[in-house]
């Protein structure tokens, strides 16, 4: 088992227990029925995985970022150290399985934008609550420390339990949404669903956001953030009126890693005390301008960016 050594810093504010995937994409009209076979109108080849996704886009709105991961080895193992070394975020406790495959997603983007995804994690799978104790230096200097449900449970577990001893702040994105243990539920800080995810984890079955979001903080989740796409989000905490934070009504090239784009904003702004309000509407704004482009990681905006649209949209 090889540990990357490169790029090590002491000042981290946001770790990110990562998933790493990389994006095959085939652009075709429309959903394909069972059996079907359709030629594509274009195909790319994309750095993806949702924890990976996420923490490069705390890092491009202003965080030091470290990644707690596990890759496999060939070309696509490389490709993650290069991407993640460029945008500056720290690898020195990111493992590397050589004799394993990375994780794969199989991703169908259609004419209006939306998407279907097939992910086979990969090397990603046998990361363990062991790999995310030889972080625990990392974590214990961190602000925020956020995971997706692409991740073994245990190493989020194990990751979570280290930053509530820390002080530090957890954030899961639970994207697939699956079952969460019992002693998982009190460790989360903040949770990030979409509105599907949401009544999917909501213990007993309702289409009402307020009662479903209420359920989960029940189980002593700190707030939950449903994001509503071009609706924006809204923020559930106990005790306290929801608060709805309004979308951004954008022309949409694709929503790949846009519930990426707002968890990393998010976390990144959370991590620099900047208050649920404008966290919410900068973490709104990235989401919808990584809507505006192609790809993933390619259409993430940096701060700058988000900054100087925001004001364009105030001016107007």
């Amino acid at each position: 088992m090889e540990v990357d050594s490169h790029h090590f810093s002491n000042a981290v504010s946001v770790v990110c227990v990562a998933s790493w995937n990389v994006d095959l994409i085939a652009h075709i009209p429309e959903p394909l029925r069972r059996g079907e076979t359709k030629l594509a109108t274009g195909f790319e080849r994309q750095p993806g995985g949702k924890g990976s996704n996420a923490a490069i886009a705390a890092a491009r709105m202003g965080a030091k970022v470290g990644l707690i991961a596990r890759v496999g080895g060939e070309d696509f193992g490389r490709m993650g150290f290069d991407l993640w070394q460029g945008e500056g975020i720290d690898t020195s406790c990111v493992q590397r399985a050589a004799n394993e495959v990375n994780g794969t997603a199989l991703i169908l983007v259609y004419a209006d934008g939306d998407n279907s995804i097939a992910v086979y994690p990969g090397a990603g799978a046998g990361l363990t609550a062991a790999h995310v104790a030889i972080a625990a230096n990392m974590i214990n200097r961190s602000k925020v420390v956020m995971a997706s449900c692409e991740v073994p449970l245990p190493a989020t577990q194990a990751a979570f339990v280290l930053a509530r001893q820390a002080g530090a702040m957890t954030l899961l994105n639970p994207a697939p949404a699956i079952d969460l243990p019992d002693d998982l539920w009190p460790l989360i800080d903040v949770l990030t669903p979409n509105e599907e995810e949401l009544f999917k984890l909501a213990p007993y079955q309702t289409k009402d956001l307020n009662v479903a979001a209420h359920q989960l903080l029940q189980k002593g989740v700190g707030a939950v953030v449903v994001t509503l796409g071009e609706k924006g989000c809204a923020l559930f905490r106990p005790g306290q009126t929801v608060h709805r934070v309004p979308g951004h009504s954008v022309t949409v090239k694709d929503t790949i890693g846009a519930g990426d784009t707002f968890t990393g904003a998010l976390a990144a702004n959370l991590s620099q005390g900047i208050p649920w309000e404008a966290s919410l509407r900068l973490a709104n704004a990235a989401a919808a301008l990584s809507t505006q482009a192609h790809g993933a990681v390619s259409a993430m905006p940096f701060k700058q960016q988000v900054d100087a649209w925001l004001t364009t949209i105030m001016a107007a």
